[in-house]
């Protein structure tokens, strides 16, 4: 076990913190720094050119996908991994918008980057995706390449980009999923 690890064990057991969000680890953040600078470039027009999938070690339930592929489609791109409750909560979320949405042009791509060594297992990965029901594109991002393209630092994230590929909305951690489905309709309607 890491240094990190045993600290960690020890203030979850000492503390009962068992799913409470974890400093340095499962970030939520529910401080609104960067959903309100996208939402601002969504209202002003200055929205950032999203990057592609970089140093993805695996593609599953689907071949490798670039961005430059997906452009006339509304993508969310969220950031996850299975060892993280903050993650595992949203997923429902997620899932039901991939099911709500699809027909109409979402693509969800979910990006599984890994904090701990067990977390790079693609078979462990499999599993999770099985355990959630998790039907569209997942990139493995093992070495936090795509991770840090994207300058995030919080799991879960989410991004929403728009048709012509820039990011429109972005949020970390929990919540906020009234405001990301009406930001998909939004988008999907324009389109239509």
């Amino acid at each position: 076990m890491t240094p990190r690890l045993i600290a960690v064990s020890a203030l979850v057991a000492g503390l009962g913190l068992g799913g409470a969000v974890i400093p340095g680890l499962c970030t939520e953040a529910d401080a609104p720094a960067r959903p309100v600078a996208m939402t601002t470039a969504m209202t002003t027009g200055q929205s950032q050119t999203a990057p592609d999938f970089v140093g993805i070690s695996n593609w599953f339930n689907s071949r490798p996908l670039r961005l430059a592929d997906l452009r006339g489609k509304v993508v969310l791109v969220d950031f996850w991994t299975y060892g993280c409750v903050n993650c595992v909560n949203t997923l429902p979320h997620v899932t039901e918008l991939y099911s709500k949405y699809r027909d109409r042009g979402l693509v969800v791509i979910g990006v599984h980057t890994p904090e701990f060594p067990f977390e790079h297992s693609a078979t462990n990965v499999q599993a999770a995706l099985k355990r959630h029901g998790i039907l569209y594109p997942v990139a493995q991002d093992n070495n936090s390449q795509t991770w840090n393209a994207y300058g995030n630092q919080y799991w879960p994230a989410q991004y929403i980009i728009d048709q012509n590929g820039k990011i429109v909305f972005q949020h970390d951690g929990e919540g906020q999923y009234e405001q990301i489905d009406r930001t998909i309709a939004r988008l999907l309607n324009a389109n239509s």
